[in-house]
């Protein structure tokens, strides 16, 4: 008995001594494991730049066999990117935006056109900017907003902490209700409202919102926390008005002057995007900055010449008016190449928070209706076609007449398509005229094949309706009465004067 009761004292004894030296050790080392849980959970995210023109088309680029424009800068990202070459965004400009915020569909979102109250986002969706600015991100727009022109949907309100914009759809654009810009407004030195006070520039309006992106990068590129710059142009979108000496590279190439206009104005662009990336390159912040390059609907007057093959432009429902190019880039990050999987613009606030490594917060999830594109961005060999070909997306011009049923218009410029096929209603209103076009085979929708596949037709059209029924609910700004005041105004004349100074 006493034998044991020593044997057991002792082992009591080891055991102290073990768990004392272990505690020792742990404590040696915890200094260096909370140092390095500290860096992990402190460790920059990546910045993103975001470059978003208006009315570009996808053949507006030399890199997809523009035969006249020509855009080196352009090309460089191309080259440098992972290309989604099935991104399908919205016919028009605020509904793909609003997708692009929000990561659903625009209809849902309230946004059924791009004017008369039409045009603004939901106060009760939750964007983009938010979200980022949530998990530590210093975000700032420039240029185009375009959801709302009231206080309330203004991006100050929306996400952003530094904002450098117009109102309305364009520099000068007045519409009834809410929706307009500064009275007068130019694109050469135009009045830009920024953080609430408009400010008098100087020079072309895409250099002047380029230039003050630049320079709020610039103040940041040291700094710990992350970035987020928009910089959401109101060009090639008309009126088409480039600087004379980049339209003059376009002349007496049997152009119209809209066109070489247009294609100046694209040119100008690209020298941006040039001289931007150039700026991450000497800042050493290239390695660290997600780069994504978008356009926001169909081609307008580029596509005349050059549409890459496609059927339709912007307002339409065909490939061509929802066909974007959309390039993703960061060195060392993301493997270049094409993917072909079906994509939309309700996939681009998913895909980033994803690939940032952002937990989305619950409203985010529970709105969101696109998928993460991450794996296809990191990885070459897995972007098929064959993936997601159990996949949906709609797009609808929208743009009834004000006061008019959305259901009066609900089969009007209206499509549905999948992995292959696409569903097509262009005269339609309350009953559907559908076409039926394989676009694997024929991706220029030159054959209708309707006739010859029914039970695809059936499975698309109640695709489509099951869609319709549950967007119908959210299409909260039909019955919303015209503002009786445009806020840019007010703003303007209550700061500036009746009429901008030129």
């Amino acid at each position: 008995m006493v034998i044991r009761s020593v044997f057991l004292f002792s082992r009591s004894i080891r055991a102290v001594y073990q768990a004392i030296l272990g505690a020792a050790v742990c404590f040696s080392f915890a200094p260096r494991m909370a140092e390095a849980f500290v860096s992990e959970a402190n460790a920059k995210k990546p910045n993103v730049l975001f470059i978003l023109t208006d009315d570009q088309g996808y053949g507006d680029v030399s890199a997809h066999g523009n035969p006249l424009l020509k855009t080196p800068n352009m090309d460089r990202l191309h080259d440098a990117s992972c290309r989604f070459t099935r991104m399908m965004v919205a016919p028009t400009c605020a509904p793909t935006r609003s997708q692009l915020m929000t990561g659903r569909h625009e209809f849902f979102n309230g946004i059924t056109h791009t004017i008369l109250e039409r045009e603004r986002l939901r106060l009760d969706a939750e964007t983009l900017p938010q979200v980022l600015r949530s998990a530590g991100y210093q975000t700032g727009i420039f240029g185009k907003w375009h959801l709302g022109d009231e206080s309330d949907y203004q991006p100050g309100n929306r996400g952003f902490e530094e904002v450098f914009i117009h109102g309305a759809g364009g520099i000068g654009q007045s519409y009834p209700g809410s929706c307009g810009d500064a009275p007068g407004n130019q694109y050469f030195d135009p009045w830009i409202l920024h953080n609430g006070k408009f400010e008098k520039t100087k020079g072309y309006c895409t250099d002047v919102f380029f230039q003050q992106a630049r320079q709020w990068i610039n103040e940041r590129s040291a700094q710990e926390k992350p970035w987020f710059a928009w910089i959401a142009t109101n060009a090639p979108h008309a009126p088409y008005i480039a600087r004379p000496e980049d339209r003059a590279l376009y002349e007496g190439k049997g152009l119209s002057e809209k066109e070489a206009n247009f294609f100046g104005m694209v040119h100008n662009i690209d020298v941006n995007i040039g001289k931007t990336l150039d700026m991450l390159r000497s800042l050493a912040i290239d390695q660290e900055t997600l780069v994504v390059f978008m356009n926001d609907n169909g081609g307008t007057e580029g596509g005349k010449t050059f549409n890459s093959g496609m059927r339709g432009l912007k307002g339409t429902a065909w490939v061509g008016g929802t066909r974007a190019l959309s390039y993703w880039s960061m060195p060392g990050k993301i493997e270049p190449g094409d993917c072909d999987v079906l994509a939309g613009g309700i996939d681009v606030a998913t895909t980033m928070l994803d690939f940032l490594e952002i937990p989305s917060s619950q409203k985010f999830s529970e709105q969101v209706q696109g998928r993460s594109l991450r794996r296809f961005l990191e990885a070459s060999e897995k972007r098929v076609s064959a993936e997601w070909t159990d996949r949906t997306l709609v797009a609808h011009v929208g743009r009834w007449e004000k006061g008019a049923s959305p259901d009066s218009c609900q089969y009007r410029n209206a499509s549905i398509r999948n992995d292959r096929y696409g569903l097509v209603s262009v005269a339609g209103g309350t009953k559907p005229v559908w076409q039926l076009f394989d676009l694997r085979e024929d991706p220029a929708q030159k054959t209708n094949i309707a006739s010859q596949h029914p039970e695809i037709v059936e499975s698309l059209s109640k695709a489509f309706d099951r869609w319709w029924s549950e967007a119908r609910p959210n299409m909260v700004n039909e019955d919303v009465p015209l503002a009786p005041v445009n806020p840019f105004k007010v703003l303007f004349e209550a700061q500036v004067g009746t009429a901008p100074s030129r």
